[in-house]
Formats: C-alpha cells, structure tokens, sequence
C-alpha cells in the first residue's frame, strides 16, 4: 500500500505532529491546500499506527508548563479535557527514613540526624521536610496537569475529525524498510503466528506501508527506534545510558482530604535516596502518584513496585492517601539521556520525533511539552516543504526541522540540562549538587560523571548486601524464591528490615491485583513474544537476574534452567527489561542480551 506519509506510535510528539499537520492540509473551501502525490486531486494520505489498543492507553499522568501545547492550542481551558486543571501548588519534600531499612550514605544519615535534632527550627512534620524554596528550573508556574489518557484522547478526536488524518490504534510496526539507506516506508507485524512468530491458522504476513517520509516518535524503546539507531549509528559521543521507569497510581482520594486540584508534590530522599516521587492531584479528588526509580539506583533488586507501596506508606504522603481507592495502575521507561541521547534526526524518508529523539529535559523532569515541540515543530517543516513541492529528503528535513529544533527552546534548555544528572554517576547528593548547579548557572557549571551502561553499574547481589545478608543466606533464599518461582526481592527486603505492606484491598493491593484492577492487561492472541532472550548460555551465567526483580508487571519470571520465562498477557510495555538486563552483547557491549520487540497488549486504561 502507498501513502504520503507514515507516522510510527502515537504519543505526544506524534499528537504534536499531527495537530499541526492537520490543520493545514486543507483549504477553507474543502479543496486541498497541498495534494497527495499517491492520490492527486486528494489532500496528502497520512496514516498513524499505534501500537497500543486505544490512543488513550499506556501513556503517564503528568505536569507540565505546556507552552508547546498552548502554542498549538491558544485558547485551550484545562475543563474542556476529563482529569486537567491548573497548576495551584508546587512543593519539594525531603523524605526521611522512618524506618531505619533505606541505604543512606553517612552524609545523608548526618543530615538526617539534624533536622531531626533542630526539628523545632525547620518546617519538620510527619518525617519529612518541605523545602522553603523551589529552584526555579523547577517551578511549572502556570502549567497544566493532566491525565495523558485522556489528553491523547482528546487530541486524537481533533485530529481524526479533520478527515486528513487516519490513526490506527492496536496496529504495530514490525520494521522500517530501508533501501540504499532510505527509509521508504513501514512493515506491520505478523498475524496469526505463535509465541515464536511461526505461521498458524490464519497467518497474514505484515502489509507493507511505502510513504516518502516515516515519521518516527515510538519512545525510547521504540523496536523502529531501536532499527534506526542500529542502521545508522548515534551521532559522536552520543548515548542512550542513562534510564529510569516511572511507575505509578491513579486514585481516588478520601472524602475528606485537604489536597486541592492543581496541587503538585515532588519528593526525594525515601524509599531509598535514589528514588523521586511524585502527586499530581486532578479535579473530583483524583490523584495520580507515583516514583522514577532510575537506572543510577546501583542495586540489582530495583523492585518499582514494592519501593512504590513503601513511598506511599510514609507518614507525610498516607495522612493524604490513607482511605483512598485504586482506579488505575501503569508503568513506563523513561529515556535519562536527554540530549546525550539524541539520535541522527533526519535522513532520506525518515524523522524523528519525542523522547526517542532525546528531546527530554533531565534538569527539570520535563519530557511531554518538549516532545509535543518537536512534533510541532516537523509539522510546519514539512507543510514549508510539500507547498514548495520539494522532496521530503534528508537535506531539505535538515534545512527546515533541524534548523527549526536547533533554533527552539527545547536545544537552548537542553544544552543547559545536558549535563546536570553527570552527578548521580558519583553519588546522590554529588548528584543533588549537580543539578542545582546547572540549573542555577544556565549549564555553565555542573559535576562531572561518566555515564555507564546500566549492566556495569549492576553490583552482584553478594556486593550489594555485603555485611547485611551473609551470602550463604543469600543462596539459600535464590532456592526457596525458585521453588515457589517467584522473584528474590521481597525475601530480601524483608530480611533488611522492610515492613510487609499491609493490603487493605482497596488502595494497598497486591502486584498481581495492581495488574488485574488497575493496569486491565490484556494481550490478543496470534501474534509473536515481543520479549525474547537472545543468548540462553548469558542467561544462565546471569547471577542476578534483574530482569525478574524490576519486571513492572511480574511477567518475566524463572524459567526452567536458567533462562526466565516470558508471558505476553501480564506485560505493560514499559521496556525496562531492555535496559536492566545485566548481559552485554559479546559483539555489541551497548545493547543487551534482551531484545524487546513489537508487540500488542498491555495496559487498557485510559486514565494513565
């Protein structure tokens, strides 16, 4: 099949794209305003495919200043979008320990010590300390909050009531088809195979898409992202090895809570120093919450979940949340690399858009308006180009999008936060100090750091917990674990002084109920595990085995022998899994003994 133009997932950038695409390639009279060149007389074919089985679902809750948003919507009213408001209140809170079982290194322990000695002094209640000033860099003065669900929801309505727009959800994209170093358009995935991709009854080999450009904006773990940066290389000195996974709730608070709507809560220092939270609360007591634990976090148990529960459970944020009700669950990778990580943008045929673009400022948290920028900002390159009747080629892409990028706030901003997290490479309040640095500085100063890949950061689990579980202990938990075939954190956990978390059913649920309740995983059948261990034999010398202890959505689990096993119908698609995995390739240290591929399924709630 042929088209104009190809668009790979549908996520902010892509919205981004879209909308402004949209808008133009009609004339007020209904004639095009530019005509398709694989159907003259008609308005440019653009085709979207998503993998995800609605528009609205696996996307996050988030906050944002929105000023690429609001440039592309100048009269947007937050009311008009289910679960946006104002931005009323923003506070960063310093969590401390109480309960004595976080790792804290002996400059926070110290710090710890003092506020609790002149607690009388500080704005100290509830263990926690909330921080008289907020760096600027921080600030989302006159931001949104919103539910992403149903943001893309909304946009993708706009969009699709044009009529230019055709976005095709539960549709994944297997490859990019490259000849002679052109991208000249998609293949989807394979129907009616089994878990291994072997034809069955009612086999449909992927239909191939020709487009004469391919918008690319699948996130950072995109499988056509993942092509591309494999095809083409990483610009010198670029990188993608700094990561993190966001997991999260969205709530129902009590009837009596005194959050208000646009009140936004960022944290650090608890569960463990390495991980931040976050409360966004939505109109109608709803609020989203939830932590990033990131890639830096140097412990091969790096549990999202559990860590999750134990945050929630800290008496500053269980006096807002205690009595609250689980409405939806998820999970995602986040690209940490920022503009590090950016990719070669354009090429002959091919864009690309969003996180998987590196357009993610690490200083201050941001990645959606940043995104939504970017898609934007190829939307007016691309109309410049089709109205000259130009061809879409990787000079031209460069003379209008690159120029358009390098020239934005989204370059200015990232070249400032560029280097801001190198700290946390050395230590958390080395990182601390780093962040404030850059930020306080424009990036003029900043704490170095060599970012590792994540599998030479990944201590063994005898290192980890040297002098806290004796490693004969360690062992024989590994054999209990595997007889039950579940993952080794929680035994762990528990033997260094974690609480068990005490379910209540409605907002404190198990793993398994988080799936079932709040995430509504789903997964059709006929179609390929887009999870696969490449190398069994590195599997089996993995004495770790990360990828079980982090897995979102407890589908990677022991398997027979030493290779985990694999179940496509509790999988988020979050992709962390890619990036935990603790097994370089022999002849390809940068990527993993994981390969995570397209797929269908995952999370069915729009609310995320």
């Amino acid at each position: 099949m042929d088209a104009d133009i190809v668009c790979v997932g549908f996520g902010p950038a892509m919205a981004g794209f879209l909308t402004g695409l949209s808008k133009q390639l009609v004339n007020p009279d209904g004639t095009p305003a530019v005509e398709s060149a694989v159907m003259p007389g008609t308005p440019p074919q653009v085709l979207c495919y998503e993998r995800a089985d609605d528009i609205g679902f696996g996307v996050s809750g988030v906050v944002t200043r929105g000023r690429g948003l609001r440039a592309s919507f100048p009269d947007l009213d937050p009311k008009q979008i289910p679960m946006a408001t104002a931005v009323t209140e923003e506070k960063v809170v310093y969590l401390l320990d109480p309960i004595g079982a976080s790792r804290r290194s002996w400059a926070l322990r110290a710090a710890d010590s003092c506020i609790r000695a002149f607690a009388g002094l500080l704005p100290f209640e509830h263990e926690a300390v909330e921080l008289p000033w907020t760096p600027p860099f921080l600030h989302k003065t006159g931001g949104l909050v919103l539910s992403m669900g149903q943001f893309m929801q909304w946009v993708g309505a706009q969009v699709q009531s044009t009529g230019t727009v055709q976005i095709w959800p539960g549709t994944p994209v297997a490859q990019a088809l490259v000849e002679d170093h052109k991208v000249v358009g998609i293949r989807l995935l394979d129907q009616g195979v089994d878990k291994q991709g072997r034809p069955g009854d009612g086999f449909l080999p992927g239909m191939d898409i020709h487009a004469a450009l391919t918008v690319v904006g699948d996130g950072p773990v995109g499988p056509i992202g993942q092509q591309l940066d494999a095809q083409f290389g990483l610009p010198e000195g670029h990188h993608a090895r700094d990561w993190a996974v966001g997991m999260k709730f969205v709530i129902d608070l009590p009837a009596a809570t005194a959050l208000q709507p646009g009140t936004v809560l960022h944290t650090f220092g608890f569960p463990e120093p390495e991980i931040f939270g976050f409360l966004y609360v939505h109109p109608d007591r709803v609020a989203s919450l939830g932590i990033f634990v990131p890639s830096w976090f140097d412990t091969p148990v790096r549990t999202a979940y559990r860590y999750l529960q134990h945050w929630m459970l800290h008496p500053y944020l269980w006096r807002y949340l205690k009595g609250g009700k689980l409405r939806s669950w998820g999970a995602k990778t986040l690209g940490e690399s920022g503009r590090r990580g950016e990719p070669y943008l354009v090429g002959d045929g091919y864009a690309r858009v969003g996180e998987g673009s590196g357009s993610t400022n690490v200083l201050t948290g941001s990645g959606v308006d940043e995104a939504w920028t970017t898609g934007a900002q190829l939307a007016e390159s691309v109309l410049e180009l089709l109205k000259a009747k130009k061809p879409l080629t990787r000079q031209h892409l460069e003379e209008t999008y690159l120029k358009r990028r390098r020239a934005s706030w989204v370059e200015a901003e990232g070249r400032i936060a560029e280097k801001s997290r190198d700290g946390f490479q050395e230590g958390v309040v080395r990182g601390m100090i780093g962040m404030a640095l850059a930020g306080l500085t424009n990036g003029w100063l900043s704490l170095s750091g060599e970012p590792l890949p994540p599998y030479k950061r990944i201590p063994t689990l005898e290192e980890y917990y040297h002098g806290r579980i004796p490693a004969a202990e360690i062992q024989q938990l590994r054999k209990e674990c595997a007889i039950k075939g579940v993952s080794l954190h929680g035994a762990l956990m528990q033997r260094c002084g974690w609480p068990a978390i005490p379910y209540d059913g409605q907002l404190l649920v198990s793993h398994q109920d988080a799936l079932l309740l709040g995430g509504k995983v789903q997964a059709p059948p006929g179609y390929a595990d887009h999870v696969a261990f490449l190398y069994p034999e590195l599997c089996e010398r993995c004495g770790t085995k990360i990828c079980i202890e982090l897995c979102s959505g407890q589908a990677i689990t022991p398997g027979q022998g030493s290779v985990p096993a694999f179940d496509r119908e509790k999988c988020v698609h979050c992709g962390a899994c890619y990036w935990n995995c603790a097994q370089p390739l022999p002849d390809n240290p940068e990527r993993m003994n994981i390969a995570f591929r397209a797929g269908t399924g995952g999370l069915h709630s729009a609310e995320n």
